[in-house]
């Protein structure tokens, strides 16, 4: 019974005082690199009052990333986070491992967020936990954490083998 007991007192505190999994280990916060210290030109092609997350409206804004010697397509999301994302391209990320589905980073600066449970992530999902850990899922699964979407990437096809098993360097430019 004793055993039980323990146990039972040690999951309880391990729920309590966060040591349960979550989308960005703060243990371990990687830095982002910028390529270049001034934003990027700002501008997108929906109006700023348009907080609509769908990455597939007609007139959402595209990026490039890129990951060794493969480059994606990312649609960002008509959204004030997407849009301060983009204003801070050119970046280079290094991205650490998490989960065996993600690759994450902690930006210096907080980005506006209006975080939502998505209930299930798609491999290719561009997102921010909190404020300002960005995080690229390579993975399908289903989640009850909440996160503000940035963009998604458009054929994710080759993105697992791209990111690898460890930390990843990645580069999103306009």
């Amino acid at each position: 019974m004793k055993p039980l007991i323990a146990t039972t007192l040690a999951l309880l505190f391990a729920v309590t005082s966060g040591w349960a999994v979550t989308a960005c280990d703060r243990n371990d916060e990687p830095t982002a690199v910028s390529d270049n210290a001034s934003t990027g030109d700002g501008t997108t092609n929906t109006p700023e009052d348009n907080d609509n997350d769908n990455p597939e409206a007609p007139d959402a804004m595209t990026l490039k990333m890129k990951i060794g010697n493969s480059t994606f397509s990312v649609t960002l999301a008509d959204n004030a986070t997407a849009r301060a994302f983009a204003d801070l391209l050119p970046l280079r990320l290094n991205m650490s491992e998490l989960n065996g589905n993600e690759k994450y980073v902690y930006l210096d600066q907080s980005l506006p967020a209006q975080a939502s449970s998505p209930g299930t992530i798609q491999t290719g999902d561009l997102m921010l936990y909190g404020s300002s850990c960005i995080v690229l899922f390579y993975e399908n699964f289903s989640t009850s954490y909440h996160y503000t979407r940035i963009g998604r990437v458009d054929n994710p096809a080759g993105l697992a083998a791209a990111v690898g098993s460890g930390s990843v360097t990645v580069s999103f430019e306009h």
